[in-house]
């Protein structure tokens, strides 16, 4: 998966908006102005950092070699994923699991808009 792909799956989540909040050089995805995704698009590496399950998140980073703590991030909530390395269907299943994970952390109010939309 590229970083164009990556996007526009992104996108087609519900209530996804696309942000440059830390300048020109990072994408930020966030649900319900609640970030869960983040990638530079001018790095030499397609990486993507994504949020994660404690418990999910070392279990990743030991099985899989090109995932490791997120990289200026929380490091027990977020992961660096090597979108260069990760298949296409491992990547969507990790972006869709941080996803959940911040719509399921919603306040009640945000999650009842998020279900009308």
């Amino acid at each position: 998966m590229n970083i164009e792909e990556f996007r526009d799956f992104c996108l087609s989540l519900k209530g996804v908006t696309e942000e440059l909040p830390f300048g020109p050089d990072t994408l930020v995805y966030k649900v319900m102005g609640k970030m869960f995704a983040l990638t530079g698009i001018d790095s030499e590496i397609f990486t993507v950092n994504l949020k994660c399950d404690p418990d999910k998140a070392i279990q990743l980073r030991e099985e899989f070699h090109y995932i490791t703590a997120g990289f200026h991030m929380n490091k027990k909530h977020w992961n660096t994923v090597n979108a260069e390395i990760a298949s296409s269907k491992q990547l969507k299943e990790l972006t869709e699991h941080s996803y959940q994970l911040v719509v399921s952390g919603l306040p009640k109010k945000v999650q009842a808009e998020f279900q009308n939309l």
